[in-house]
């Protein structure tokens, strides 16, 4: 995928809408557009960043009236000569368009063939180019900001200073072996292990962060658990607005997890109705409620519906579950028109009516309080892909077994040598130091759409 520097073309918006834009990126594309345009001058003699009204013609006949955008290297997203084709969004234009250009020697590109030819050039980073997918995919204005924040760097700054700190351990531990002789100590060790310790809770922070980044991303997890019959499918039809779960009087109706989604304030909630908890013979019953107790343990917020006609007047009862402590509980009553005039539920607890709709914006705004997204408006680096986890914990342990050898009096060189996996771990993830393999690439650019 990396070893060609072939000029490449493919549409850089989707099909559908009133206009659309072909992208044209290599050492001949100017000279390639040249080929199929007529406009007031040739695009290859034009300035970068200037706008060009012409046509492209198909022998005697006009396939559209177009404008072409020039880039010149290596002012351009992919550092390469570039030029964008601005034309109505009709597909059989578009795919006329492409083909004049494939005959006049274009190739068309592969999935993040122009973004990976942006990280080979610099332009980006590899945490950044990853931002980039994200940011097409991203659904909501959670993900959104999620995406932005990485792809405009400040991710890759704080791991770059950390990265820094790191390399000037090593420099200041392997200066002191050209003083072996002199028994001259550059690194203080009390000094060192605070620093160590300061880039490890660092390092244990931006970890940490990945529940919620994921969760962003993915869509947090809520499970909507409780007796049978309590209203649970009747709630997930409501927070949805339109019924996607079945609604019955009997008793045990839901026998497996639905799982749904809706946005709510900015972000991403995926909605999981459950069966009822209840003893019971019925072997799918039971089946269902395994996976009821399973989608609580993989839940970020459990919403726990009890009936309102069945308190007579008690407080609410407690869960028949237990919660990690990272997880939020909301215990909410449902039907809350059959309760007693005059009848108060607890401090804390949420009443509704699902059938009405009494309560459903109050639950709402709890649901979009259990995600705390300020920070991340704010710009705060918070991680949201799982081959940067995977490498900030390969990063933490490889400190880890640094700081052990530090406090066992380990020479200079070798706990240098400890500290090195530290920041190949950390470089892992913006890609800086070294290209990282075709693989890895591979793996990466696979998933991302043509003309990206």
């Amino acid at each position: 995928m990396i070893s060609d520097h072939d000029t490449i073309v493919a549409p850089a918006t989707a099909p559908g809408g009133a206009l659309a834009v072909i992208r044209v990126s290599g050492a001949e594309a100017l000279s390639l557009c040249d080929r199929i345009f007529r406009g007031r001058q040739a695009l290859a003699a034009a300035a970068g960043n200037t706008v060009h009204y012409g046509r492209i013609p198909d022998g005697e006949r006009v396939v559209d009236d177009v404008l072409a955008t020039v880039f010149r290297a290596p002012h351009s997203y992919t550092g390469e000569d570039s030029v964008e084709i601005s034309c109505h969004g009709s597909p059989y234009i578009v795919s006329e368009i492409l083909r004049l250009l494939i005959a006049a020697g274009g190739r068309m590109a592969r999935p993040g063939e122009f973004t990976i030819r942006a990280y080979l050039a610099g332009k980006l980073d590899l945490s950044q180019a990853e931002a980039v997918a994200d940011l097409i995919a991203s659904s909501n204005r959670a993900a959104h900001a999620l995406a932005t924040n990485q792809m405009r760097g400040g991710y890759s700054e704080e791991l770059e200073e950390l990265r820094d700190q790191l390399l000037n351990l090593t420099s200041l531990l392997e200066l002191e072996l050209d003083f072996s002789e002199e028994d001259v100590e550059f690194a203080d060790r009390r000094a060192l292990r605070e620093t160590m310790e300061r880039i490890g809770a660092e390092i244990e922070r931006l970890r940490n962060s990945f529940a919620l980044g994921n969760a962003i991303k993915e869509g947090v997890a809520v499970a909507i658990v409780g007796a049978p019959n309590v209203g649970k499918s009747t709630l997930l039809n409501r927070l949805l607005n339109e019924d996607r779960a079945m609604v019955s009087e009997i008793a045990g109706t839901t026998r497996d997890v639905i799982e749904e989604r809706a946005n709510i304030g900015g972000v991403l909630f995926r909605f999981l109705d459950t069966a009822g908890i209840r003893a019971t013979g019925d072997r799918l019953e039971r089946m269902g409620i395994e996976r009821t107790m399973e989608s609580i343990r993989r839940a970020q917020v459990v919403v726990h519906l009890l009936d309102a006609r069945t308190m007579n007047g008690s407080k609410a009862s407690e869960p028949e579950f237990t919660l990690r402590p990272d997880q939020r509980l909301l215990t909410v009553v449902n039907k809350t028109d059959a309760l007693p005039e005059g009848f108060r539920l607890p401090k804390g607890v949420l009443g509704i009516s699902a059938k009405r709709g009494d309560g459903i914006e109050a639950l709402c705004e709890a649901l979009r309080n259990a995600v705390d997204t300020e920070g991340l408006y704010h710009g705060d680096a918070v991680v949201s892909n799982s081959r940067h986890y995977e490498a900030l914990t390969a990063a933490r342990e490889s400190l880890h077994r640094a700081m052990e050898s530090l406090d066992e009096g380990l020479p200079a060189d070798l706990l240098s040598e400890e500290i090195r996996p530290v920041i190949r771990h950390l470089g892992e993830i913006t890609g800086r130091g070294a290209i990282a393999p075709d693989e890895v690439l591979n793996n990466i650019f696979s998933k991302f759409c043509i003309g990206k």
